[in-house]
């Protein structure tokens, strides 16, 4: 038997990045998109090649059903089948409620709930025709609890991924196929120039734990979740926020 493949959308930098690196360390041949930086896309694949995996870098925006298509089609040409599918690829878009307009309502949708949504459809139809008992995994954000300003679209967005979590593991578990979601928080995902350095050690002091999480601590939840430990564990989240979400108005209180 051959390793596990995984397909990880949005994996050029930041979150996907460190999924991809965790997956491809932990035996899987991995698959990654990229919207707009190939070059930083095939500086992941380098580094998952350093690790044995077999690899395959696709361009495509995932707002595009189009697009959607051809990926899986590339997909499909490197590898027989995918294992673990990964939706992580979206757009961070935020807008007064008053100010918002139905592009920035359409950009937010289209990418990161219908394009996850038809990802997760191509997948999960790719595992049944094979038998695979593979798993599925939406990268939704704290947004879908928590209230942030400006997010009226954002927010609901992320919170209709997770519902649509809980539908498709309810649909596929007779395929045996599992579909989770996980919420990060605040993550490390850019370089800390002094203006962020500045935002990142404000923020700290309301975060429980004290930091920021790492991509690869999102990356090593997307192994546990796809292997044997995460073999019964089926449409539900995992919030990934150093506690972020506790406090509750904690300093005037």
């Amino acid at each position: 038997m051959g390793k596990p493949i995984a397909f990880i959308t949005g994996a050029s930098q930041g979150i996907g990045a460190g999924i991809a690196l965790e997956m491809s360390k932990a035996g899987y041949d991995v698959a990654i998109s990229y919207k707009s930086n190939r070059d930083k896309a095939m500086g992941v694949k380098a580094d998952m090649e350093a690790y044995g995996a077999k690899t395959a870098v696709i361009h495509g925006d995932i707002s595009s059903l189009a697009d959607i298509d051809r990926m899986f089609e590339e997909f499909f040409a490197s590898f027989d089948h995918v294992d673990v599918m990964v939706n992580n690829a979206g757009v961070t878009l935020v807008s007064p409620f008053l100010e918002a307009t139905p592009e920035i309502f359409e950009t937010l949708t289209n990418t990161d709930w219908r394009g996850s949504y038809f990802c997760s459809q191509k997948a999960a139809r790719n595992m049944v025709d094979k038998g695979v008992k593979g798993t599925i995994i939406n990268i939704t954000s704290v947004h879908q609890a928590g209230c942030w300003q400006d997010a009226s679209i954002y927010g609901p967005t992320k919170a209709a991924l997770n519902k649509f979590t809980q539908h498709a593991a309810m649909e596929l578990a007779p395929y045996g196929i599992r579909v989770v979601s996980i919420a990060p928080g605040y993550t490390l995902v850019r370089e800390l120039t002094p203006r962020w350095q500045e935002c990142h050690d404000n923020l700290n002091k309301h975060i429980p734990l004290g930091r920021f999480g790492e991509p690869r601590e999102i990356g090593k939840a997307c192994v546990f979740l796809s292997g044997e430990g995460g073999a019964y564990i089926t449409g539900t989240c995992i919030y990934m926020d150093g506690g972020a979400l506790l406090p509750v108005a904690s300093d005037i209180i």
